[in-house]
């Protein structure tokens, strides 16, 4: 007589806020599946809904807060995580039917929460199957590319931020477990790697950079090493979220070797030395400005994209204008620039000088309208050029695909759309001829349809 295999609990997902929010969910969801959870894809077939919240902004918050209302109103059993969890009184006092409340990167708290609402019956049948996948984890992302978390926390104290309440100082991993997702990550089919951390930079920092063993060999945790071995796995290296700190000079040559992709992400966040010391950030634009210049020098393709807030309390028209005077300067390749929002616990709420809203959205659009007409001119200088593309989508209808280059990161910087490219498949890195671009993206067509036409 056949044995009848129970079906085990079906785990949803909602996942918001930053890529690091979205390293946490993959661990949860692979902590699941090993325990024995399928996942489900929609509300209805789900036995129990986790909702991975950002808390960072007010506006964050909100949408953390419709993600709960409408994942209890399509299912009912909901379990709640991620940053805003800090706030579970504010949570259950708007849905107090919620079965849970944790915190940030609280992979034990989530399981065990999850085990209680929906428990899974033993099977040595289905136990087994999953454990056998727990080691490499689920994925939220498309196979070709994958987010490696390399630290938590930050030791910062910037008067804006509220990171280091939620997610606590720097704890960094060690070099060599790094390594090993990373190598698993490769061996599966992951052609780029995105370092993400709250300071790449710092990175082995509380670890004293102390050197562990690897391939017969050694790696110190620190940055440098870490992105140089990271190098040496045969796959695109994306570092974010780095910091400017002086040793940032020693990964430039990494770039011109071909180990590491030519790009940083760097939160500058302002340039005015007034609104950076009020911000509790160094006040060295003039070096940064000189070291830009040194690294292009070095890697005349590098891509530098950063972030700014606009409207931070005290920042005066004078303030403005000298943010706009340095970024004409710069030249940045990718600019974001954000509203300054009061963030409840942060020091900056308790500045004076408030500045209007209005004030606020006139001085975001002229730095928008700045830095897209920089962004358009830097990509204009590419059409006729051949660069390197990843491809994340192909239209078979149209035989179109969208790509990336090294200058692109996912979702938050542009694209490379492709005619003529219905042969191929998400993942491949192909050579493409640049023939047009907007403020934003570039439009091409890969060299061997170019070659044979």
């Amino acid at each position: 007589m056949a044995t009848k295999l129970p079906t085990p609990p079906r785990v949803g997902m909602v996942s918001l806020g930053c890529p690091k929010n979205l390293v946490d969910s993959e661990r949860i969801l692979s902590r699941l599946r090993a325990d024995g959870y399928d996942m489900s894809s929609d509300y209805a077939g789900a036995d129990v809904v986790l909702v991975n919240t950002c808390g960072f902004l007010d506006s964050a918050k909100a949408e953390s807060l419709e993600a709960i209302g409408e994942a209890i109103a399509e299912n009912g059993r909901v379990i709640v995580t991620g940053c805003m969890g800090r706030e579970a009184e504010v949570i259950r006092d708007r849905f107090p039917q919620v079965l849970a409340v944790t915190g940030a990167h609280q992979y034990e708290q989530v399981v065990e929460a999850v085990h209680e609402a929906a428990p899974t019956a033993p099977s040595p049948y289905l136990d087994l199957v999953p454990q056998a996948r727990a080691d490499l984890g689920l994925k939220l992302t498309p196979r070709h590319y994958s987010y490696l978390k390399i630290s938590e926390g930050c030791n910062h104290r910037c008067a804006f931020c509220i990171i280091p309440q939620i997610r606590g100082d720097l704890v960094s991993r060690r070099p060599d477990a790094i390594l090993r997702e990373a190598e698993k990550l490769v061996a599966a089919g992951t052609r780029e790697l995105l370092v993400i951390s709250q300071d790449t930079s710092a990175y082995g920092l509380d670890l004293k950079h102390a050197a562990y063993p690897w391939k017969g060999a050694e790696v110190r945790a620190h940055m440098t090493d870490l992105a140089r071995a990271l190098g040496q796995l045969g796959a695109w290296v994306r570092l974010h979220y780095v910091y400017p700190y002086p040793h940032v000079d020693r990964v430039i040559p990494l770039m011109a070797e071909g180990l590491v992709l030519p790009y940083l992400d760097i939160p500058f966040q302002h340039a005015s030395p007034k609104v950076l010391k009020a911000m509790k950030r160094p006040a060295n634009e003039a070096r940064v400005l000189e070291r830009l210049r040194q690294w292009r020098a070095q890697v005349p393709d590098i891509a530098i994209r950063s972030s700014f807030v606009v409207g931070f309390p005290g920042e005066t028209e004078e303030d403005f204008r000298y943010l706009l005077d340095w970024l004409a300067e710069a030249r940045l390749d990718r600019v974001g620039a954000f509203r300054f929002e009061p963030v409840e616990g942060a020091a900056a709420n308790d500045l004076p000088g408030a500045v209007p809203p209005e004030v606020k959205e006139e001085r975001y659009a002229r730095v928008m309208e700045l830095t897209a007409r920089i962004s358009a001119e830097k990509l204009a200088a590419k059409v006729g050029r051949s660069v390197d593309v990843i491809i994340d989508a192909v239209d078979g209808e149209t035989g179109g695909a969208t790509g990336r280059s090294k200058a692109d990161a996912p979702e938050i910087d542009g694209e490379v759309h492709l005619r003529d490219s219905g042969h191929l498949a998400p993942g491949d890195i192909v050579r493409v001829t640049v023939e047009d671009s907007d403020e934003h993206d570039l439009f091409g067509v890969p060299e061997r349809v170019a070659a044979a036409a």
